[in-house]
């Protein structure tokens, strides 16, 4: 068996450890980088390169149902749903050479494929080849939960990790979950041609902001998607058509595929981190600020393994966090506060920081809600996308969180992201000068908003200015 030792190894090729390995090796550490699925990871293959892909193409179809509005003659689209998966594949194939083992190992990185397993507190085994490490980095991402519902098994049932590979088109989708990966396929199905329904056990969106939820809600209903909310599903069985679910609440539907989109567990189950002294549940590896393990000081955990969220850009930001400790010996805690999100369906919905219902709670009376709807932005006018808002939360002056709801609503939320992060006060927003006419407007004219009683409503500012204008 080969022994390697090394200064850093890389468990999971996913966007986090990628990140990891890049930095490192080129500040001139020794990297083991490991991988037993796909380089690349969950967003790259089976998560958002290709949903995105696919919404794009969804997003053609349903312009050219709506071409009428812009004075061109509206066309149903004939939709080959094999050519849009192959689609789908081109765009992964063009960015996977990014994210090869070719163009890591020409970085410098020792490159493993297989499955790493602790064999003790500095060591795992990957084949027949053993590491050992000063430091190790679990980057190993996460799986669709499946739920445990009676009949499950034996229904024509996809995640997110199959939902791709196949190019014949549901008749009728049935999506378990209506978080942001079932919003978005839901969606794209539809307006792909097929027929949709989201059942929810909850509410659809459950974690934002609840008027903004709403708006897409609202749009995927206006398109023929039903979604079913507060009932979840109870048995599944196999019919003529495909699937027969059964709700809570006694309802029956049948559809000839189901999607499910319940979430994602950490995926730790291969590496054996008993042996590796690694304390762990199924959110992911106990981490402190700076995630590291708590109970194995050689280990760090990032992205969808630490369990701190699930988010491609999350796991880049706190692989920072990790090569300032692991490769420069330097101090560094992970923040949360700042990172935001976006369900990219169409209105988009993107947020950063808490949403109105949490910051409330937090801090009461302090709290001051200042917001600009997209009706009033000449960009969103000419284009014809007038439906959302963009809202900004601010405490003592200084912008905490804000949520977009609305056409490139992912976009548009990088200035406030960068105002969370930085923790800026609203003039500095209301001071930016901006293009015209351009949707980021919104978060300008959502600061004014926060301004505009303390300075047309100011009594003491109307008596001044009334002295201005009497002097010579």
């Amino acid at each position: 068996m080969e022994r390697i030792r090394t200064d850093i190894c890389v468990i999971g090729a996913g966007s986090g450890g990628l990140s990891v390995a890049a930095g490192a090796v080129q500040m001139g550490a020794r990297v083991v980088l490991v991988e037993g699925d796909h380089m690349g990871g969950d967003c790259l293959n089976t998560g958002c390169v290709p949903s995105k892909a696919m919404i794009a193409s969804a997003h053609v179809a349903q312009a050219m149902r709506g071409a009428a509005a812009y004075g061109m003659a509206a066309v149903e689209p004939t939709v080959d749903f094999g050519a849009v998966k192959d689609r789908v594949a081109d765009v992964i194939g063009q960015i996977a050479h990014h994210d090869s083992a070719e163009r890591f190992e020409g970085l410098g990185c020792r490159v493993l494929r297989g499955w790493a397993r602790f064999t003790s507190a500095r060591e795992i085994v990957v084949g027949e080849v053993t590491v050992q490490a000063r430091r190790f980095v679990i980057a190993t991402g996460s799986r669709a939960v499946v739920p445990d519902i009676p009949g499950i098994d034996t229904v024509p049932m996809m995640t997110n990790e199959t939902l791709f590979q196949s190019r014949e088109r549901p008749a009728h989708l049935l999506v378990l979950g209506g978080g942001p990966i079932g919003i978005e396929m839901a969606q794209a199905h539809r307006r792909l041609g097929c027929a949709v329904t989201v059942i929810e056990a909850g509410r659809c969106l459950g974690r934002e902001d609840a008027e903004a939820a709403a708006v897409v809600a609202g749009r995927l209903r206006a398109e023929g998607v039903e979604i079913v909310e507060g009932a979840g599903i109870v048995r599944l069985r196999a019919v003529a058509p495909g699937v027969e679910a059964v709700l809570s609440d006694g309802r029956t539907l049948t559809g000839t595929h189901l999607l499910v989109a319940a979430g994602r567990q950490a995926a730790l189950g291969r590496l054996d981190l008993l042996a590796g002294g690694v304390v762990h549940d199924k959110g992911g590896v106990a981490v402190g600020a700076g995630l590291r393990s708590v109970s194995n000081r050689r280990v760090y955990a990032i992205g969808d393994a630490a369990g701190k969220g699930q988010f491609t850009h999350l796991a880049a930001y706190q692989a920072g966090v990790v090569i300032r400790q692991a490769v420069l010996g330097l101090p560094a805690r992970a923040r949360g506060d700042h990172i935001p999100r976006v369900t990219f369906a169409d209105p988009e919905l993107a947020q950063v920081g808490p949403t109105e219902a949490e910051a409330r709670k937090a801090h009461g009376a302090a709290l001051t809600v200042a917001r600009a709807d997209y009706a009033g932005n000449d960009r969103a006018i000419t284009a014809g996308q007038t439906e959302g808002f963009a809202k900004l939360l601010v405490v003592r002056g200084r912008v905490i969180g804000a949520t977009v709801v609305g056409a490139g609503a992912g976009e548009v939320i990088a200035p406030l992201a960068l105002a969370v992060s930085q923790r800026l006060k609203v003039s500095a927003l209301a001071g930016v000068v901006l293009p015209y006419p351009t949707l980021a407007e919104l978060a300008k004219r959502a600061a004014g908003a926060y301004f505009a009683p303390k300075l047309f409503a100011n009594p003491l500012l109307r008596r001044l200015v009334g002295l201005v204008q009497r002097l010579p």
